[in-house]
This record gives structure tokens, sequence and C-alpha cells, in this order.
């Protein structure tokens, strides 16, 4: 969440910022900000003039009655009185207009970082770079929902049966590589420092809420009816909340922490190529690494976090591509994020496998997570990236590595696998 005095101290980068975000309505909303919080100093001005009055007029009182003047003391009663109901009637509407302010801040995206490009839309993406080379499997190359059928490792139908359009069965092959995935990714993380946590998969609104799911994304999460609690969209949530209301010692700086989760998304489509099969789903598995940082530290982590997924891919001999996102295109609590994109060869266009986001200090001041540097509390940096999500990550797999013997395993996953061909 912004902070109104950053926005008070540079209203004009706001206002820059929040457009480039494609927040239309920054302008507007950045002055009844400012006029909201004039307005409660006003307020909280003339209730501290009302309660200097207040605090004389019983003085008199006093004084008065000493004196015998007793009537007189009873008007000044009834003047104190009415100080005492406008003292009061001003607090609370100065209560009021901080509300107020509290819930438009709540609505501001994050301000993108001077290095994130102008753009509406995924098409105006800045390509950072391409790895790899294309393979040309010629027009017999099958698109991964049929391969499924073929080698029957994944069945849609049955998850449909089961639960419904996007949550699919993985078996035997299918299933085994999940797991190998699952802990490949793990042991990846964990060889370069990373902390495992397994937490849990329902969240509370305090959750949501600090992270920036919410009140941004509520329509896309499922939420139990009794308890209100919200299915995770991803593990950045309550890995990242295990810090909200945390001082955290200089010295633990960095954390670094990764988890698997299922992750559940309401938004997921149900027709067209592009969310077909594996490419778009309500329940899948995910490795995610979160980062807290100290704020001169941070961009430096996030190219070291690019880099580890990267790798990830490099070592998977998958070809992909990075994308600085556009500020149209950023996710509402991202200052920068880096998009790495897999080629899908029978498909013969780029899948999204991982998100790479540093948020600056916007989720830390949701959750109000801090370190002390010289003695002075500042908010720490947060920091996470999908390490990999796992459904386009098997479909490239399989897609891309197809031939007459079958669907070859990439090296780096034969001794998790324990096997080399999906035939």
């Amino acid at each position: 969440m912004l902070t109104l005095a950053f926005i008070r101290a540079n209203t004009e980068v706001t206002i820059q910022g929040l457009q480039k975000k494609r927040f239309f309505e920054a302008e507007k909303v950045v002055e009844q900000l400012i006029a909201l919080d004039d307005k409660r100093k006003t307020l909280l001005q003339q209730a501290e003039q009302a309660l200097e009055k207040s605090n004389a007029a019983a003085k008199e009182i006093g004084a008065l009655m000493k004196n015998g003047q007793a009537d007189l003391a009873e008007s000044k009663k009834a003047e104190t009185a009415a100080l005492k109901a406008s003292i009061k009637e001003l607090g609370d509407a100065a209560k009021n207009a901080e509300q107020e302010v509290y819930e438009l801040l709540v609505t501001l995206p994050n301000l993108p970082h001077s290095s994130v490009p102008e753009g509406k839309t995924a098409e105006d993406n800045e390509v950072v770079l391409s790895w790899g080379s294309i393979p040309n499997l010629g027009d017999a190359a099958q698109p991964h929902w049929d391969l499924i059928k073929k080698y029957d490792i994944i069945d849609f139908d049955l998850g449909n049966k089961i639960t419904g359009a996007g949550f699919p069965v993985y078996k035997g092959k299918g299933a085994r590589l999940q797991r190998a995935l699952i802990n490949f990714f793990l042991d990846e993380a964990i060889k370069i420092g990373y902390y495992e946590i397994q937490p849990p998969i329902l969240i509370n609104e305090d959750s949501g809420f600090g992270t920036g799911q919410l009140p941004d994304k509520e329509g896309q999460m499922y939420v139990t009816k009794e308890e209100g609690l919200y299915l995770i969209p991803t593990a950045e949530v309550p890995i990242t909340n295990l810090y909200r209301d945390v001082i955290v010692n200089e010295k633990e700086l960095p954390i670094k922490n990764v988890g698997h989760t299922p992750c559940f998304r309401r938004e997921a489509g149900s027709w067209g190529a592009h969310v077909r099969g594996l490419n778009r789903l309500h329940q899948f598995d995910k490795i995610e690494i979160v980062q807290i940082h100290k704020p001169e530290t941070s961009y430096q982590a996030l190219e070291e976090m690019s880099q580890h997924v990267q790798g990830l891919l490099q070592k998977m001999e998958l070809p992909y591509r990075v994308l600085r996102l556009c500020g149209g295109d950023m996710g509402f609590a991202s200052a920068l994020t880096y998009d790495m994109e897999v080629w899908s060869a029978a498909q013969g266009r780029w899948l999204e496998v991982s998100s790479v986001s540093n948020f600056e200090t916007f989720q830390a001041n949701r959750l109000k997570l801090r370190t002390k540097v010289d003695g002075k509390s500042i908010l720490c940096h947060t920091l996470n990236g999908s390490a990999l999500a796992l459904p386009r990550i098997v479909a490239a797999i399989l897609e891309n590595n197809q031939g007459p013997d079958g669907i070859k395993i990439p090296q780096v996953l034969v001794p998790y696998c324990g096997f080399e061909y999906i035939n």
C-alpha cells in the first residue's frame, strides 16, 4: 500500500506512476486523498482548540465556585458541555475522514519501477533475452492434450467427473512426472540457500490483504462459505504472511523461503486453444520462492531470482524467453516483474511459466513488516517468484520432446522420475 506521506511529497511522480499502471483516475483520486487529509487535519486542529477552551473553562469554573459565584459557574458548565459535544463531533468527523483516506489508499496499485516500459497489454512487454533453439517437429507434432490421452497420463474427464472443468487427474507416469518436478524444483532452491516451508493452503482475509490479493482479486479466489477462508492462489500469500506484524532482526536479512503448494484460481477459462488442456487450470501445483530484503539489496535479489528460474529451464533444456512487463500488464502490487515463457512446439507459441516480482515496500506496509537499521524502523522490501509452476512446464516437456519412441524425459529429471521415456 502506498503511504499518504509519500503521495504528498511526490504527488506528480505518484500520478504519473499510477497512470503508467493504467489507473485512469489517478489525478482525481490523489486530489481526493490530499483534500480528505487536509480536512482531517483541520478537524483535529478545531478539536484541539475546543479542548483548550474546555480546559480553560473548567479551571474558571473551579475558581468561580471557590469565590461563591455558583450562578456564573453553572453557565460556564453549560458552555463546557457544548464544547465537549463539539470535541466528540469533530473527533468523529476526523476519524471518518481518516477512514475515507484509508479506503482510497487500498485501491491504489503499487507504482512501477523506472525501468518498467510504457504499454497497455501483453503485446507491449519488452523481450529482455531468449535462450535455446526452437524445436522443429514438423506437421505431425501433437499438442499435449492429445499426447496425454495417447499415453493415458492425465485425465480431464475424470477430473470433471469428480470436481469440474480445470481440475485434472494425474495418473501413472504423469503423476510421477509431477512429483519429480516438485522435488527437483525444491532441491534446486534449497541448494542455493532457500529454507523450505510447507504452509496452509487456506488463508484468512488479513493474509489476503497483506500481500495485495484482497480487495483486488477476491473475484478470482475460492472462498469457504462458513469460515470465510480463501484457498490460496499462490504460496506467496501464506509464506509472506509469516512475517505480518513482525520486526525482523537486521542480521536475519535477507530471508529466503521456498514452498510447494497446490494453487487455486477461479478465473481459468474453459474454451479456446489458449486455455485448453494444461494451459490454464483452476488447480495446479507450484513451487514459490519468497525473499525479504533491506531496500538497497532488493533489486540485486530480483535479478538473482530471475537467474535461478532461468537456470531451471536451462537444465530441463526448454527454450525460453524473459519479458519485462509493461505498466498495463503488471500485477496490482508489483513494482517490477519479469515473466519467463517457454516455447510450446506443437502449439507454436510461448507459454508463461513464471513471474518474478519486486514489490518494494507495498506489501510490507500492509503487513507492517519492518526491520531496524541504526535504531530506526524501516519497511522491508518483499519479492517472490514461481520456480516453477508445473502445468505449462509439463505441456512443454510433452510437446517439445515427443518422438517415435515416446516422450523423452529431460536428463536432469530422470533420477527423479525413474524412467527416461513416457511410452
